[in-house]
């Protein structure tokens, strides 16, 4: 009997060969990850990759913009059948849920934001993916300008504390930052 190996389509390749890279790019950032370790991970050659997405930097983008559109549709599913401040706090619980339960998210996020600096094609996909979740919140909360900026101020607080484990042994100062702004531990584990 001969073994057969089911040939897998282009966009299930896609889709592994993404998710192999959101593994490499949040551990190591666009400049630390080679296509070759992608492609290993992928397990696929790494022609393949290029053959796909073209450059490193492409697929790196394409990476991001996947992030922003998974954030988009939690925010999505958070808030459904939600407007106003019911829908905002039901995003914000969500996300904060998000922060602790899926750190490889987080560090993605944390990677895409640093090299957006550096970049000007990722800071474009970078701005794109944050003005959609911004356009979304502002519209099924109806909160105006100051509430949005909060919110989202709040957010990328959360962010850098979460990225800093502040649930594992947290310092005074970080409990008291969190009490700030109406958080507590408690809310982020």
């Amino acid at each position: 009997m001969v073994a057969t190996t089911e040939r897998k389509t282009k966009d299930a390749r896609r889709e592994e060969i993404l998710e192999a890279a959101l593994h490499e790019f949040a551990d190591n950032g666009l400049d630390g990850t080679s296509t070759e370790d992608i492609a290993r991970r992928a397990g696929i050659s790494q022609p393949y990759v290029f053959r796909l997405f073209g450059t490193k930097k492409q697929l790196f983008r394409a990476v991001v913009t996947r992030c922003f559109r998974e954030t988009l549709e939690l925010f999505q599913r958070a808030a459904e059948g939600l407007r106003g401040q019911e829908a905002l706090h039901a995003i914000g619980q969500e996300y904060m849920n998000a922060l602790q339960t899926d750190k490889l998210s987080l560090r993605a996020q944390m990677q895409a934001y640093a090299a957006a600096g550096d970049d000007a094609e990722i800071r474009a996909a970078v701005r794109a993916g944050y003005g959609d979740l911004v356009a979304y919140v502002r519209r099924v909360s109806g909160a105006d300008w100051p509430e949005v900026w909060n919110f989202f101020a709040a957010g990328m607080f959360l962010n850098v504390l979460a990225s800093m484990h502040v649930d594992d042994h947290p310092e005074p100062w970080m409990i008291d930052l969190l009490e700030g702004c109406g958080k507590n531990l408690d809310d982020l584990s």
